[in-house]
């Protein structure tokens, strides 16, 4: 277990949204640069760049989840948000936690039941809506980034698609807006970012980047697609 110590004690998070500040004392999973796990932390230490800049590293996931017309659904985070609050961004991104339940690795268990959880909780789908074995495990990217200039990211972050038709029920708290786009819709809205001030997470800019387009285009086949071996380096 790694305290958060006096590096970030200091911190006043008074002008943040309390249940946000809450929430930054789950404790995420702390990794060596291999994914293997080595302690745990809490989020807030975690996604301090004091911490970052010193080597911190989590574990995290991102959620591609398509409806049956091949949409792909995105949210615009919360304004509440601590970190890159108000942009746009894949299904749902978050962090398995330092418990039994999730870090479990066989077959990406931990993982799985992660992203089950807090698809309910930011968009209120229902677990039965998204099994464990409906996820689709592609890979992982490490990358880090800054939100400003006290949080960001430093994660190795497993990529899920899943295809579904749910029931959404936003958390307000969480999320701001939702929208299922189209490949072509979506490549307009990234074309077009900077000209009409669309704010994009930088993990969904990297994945957009580097894997989205080819994996979509065989989304009823992925099983040729995964790379379970690799942690792709984006850094």
């Amino acid at each position: 277990m790694v305290e958060d110590g006096a590096v970030d004690s200091g911190l006043d998070l008074s002008q943040y949204d309390d249940e946000q500040v809450r929430l930054m004392g789950e404790q995420c999973i702390l990794l060596d640069e291999n994914d293997r796990a080595i302690g745990a932390a809490s989020k807030k230490h975690c996604h301090l760049m004091t911490s970052i800049d010193s080597g911190t590293l989590h574990r995290a996931f991102s959620v591609f989840l398509f409806n049956s017309r091949n949409e792909l659904l995105l949210q615009q985070r919360a304004d509440e948000k601590i970190t890159f609050p108000a942009c746009y961004t894949n299904t749902c991104c978050s962090h398995p936690l330092a418990c039994a339940s999730e870090l479990e690795e066989r077959g990406q268990m931990g993982v799985r039941r992660a992203a089950q959880r807090k698809l309910e909780h930011e968009l209120g789908i229902k677990p039965e809506q998204v099994p464990l074995d409906a996820f689709t495990y592609l890979t992982r990217i490490h990358y880090v980034a800054a939100s400003d200039g006290v949080w960001g990211e430093h994660e190795i972050d497993y990529i899920l698609f899943i295809k579904a038709d749910v029931d959404l029920a936003p958390n307000p708290n969480e999320v701001q807006s939702i929208k299922y786009v189209s490949m072509d819709e979506l490549k307009h809205m990234i074309a077009t970012a900077d000209e009409t001030g669309t704010k994009l997470t930088p993990w969904f800019k990297l994945i957009d980047e580097n894997f989205l387009y080819k994996w979509w285009a065989q989304l009823d086949s992925l099983e040729g697609a995964a790379d379970h071996e690799t942690i792709h380096r984006l850094l």
